[in-house]
């Protein structure tokens, strides 16, 4: 049993993510806190979600796997990174996992993150329970380095949380 966030970084780590930076914040403070548990990469929390995504950017440009984490708030802070490299491009593949706190449970606006990716041009994933998102973080990855562009990984709060079967690699996989 695992949460969705849990799912996204297990998988993160399985696709050999080298990076991952985040601001913390409710539905996604869980991923980064994951992170840290797995061996083999650095896990950091960042002064904003600018410099999540900026720190993210530079580790995908130098070819690593990276990953940004925000809720959907923090999109609005890192929009210039987001726009301007959307448009660059990356080497390694870049996920920006976001989570949208549908329903307002703990965020004083409520957005929906997948126009970020229309406005970027950047393509967007959705996966609707921790098993897709487990899957879909794996995906990001093979999309954005394939594609040489960021992938956002649209997370719902009730997709963070939820406790469900994942179906994956064992854990000794790396």
């Amino acid at each position: 049993m695992m949460s969705g966030n849990e799912a996204v970084a297990r998988a993160a780590w399985e696709a050999g993510l080298a990076l991952a930076s985040a601001y913390p914040g409710t539905p996604s403070t869980e991923i980064l806190e994951e992170l840290t548990r797995y061996p083999g990469l650095t896990a950091q929390w960042a002064v904003n979600e600018k410099v999540a995504l900026e720190v993210a950017i530079g580790a995908a440009v130098a070819g690593s796997r990276s990953l940004a984490a925000m809720k959907q708030v923090g999109v609005n802070v890192a929009a210039d990174p987001l726009m301007s490299q959307s448009l660059a491009g990356v080497v390694g593949g870049l996920v920006l996992a976001v989570a949208d706190d549908v329903g307002l449970s703990s965020s004083q606006n409520e957005q929906d993150s997948r126009f970020w990716g229309r406005f970027a041009h950047i393509p967007v994933l959705e996966p609707s329970d921790a098993q897709e998102a487990y899957e879909m973080t794996k995906a990001a990855f093979d999309l954005s380095e394939k594609f040489e562009t960021i992938v956002i990984l649209r997370l719902t709060t009730r997709v963070c949380h939820v406790k469900s079967l994942v179906t994956g690699a064992p854990l000794a996989h790396r």
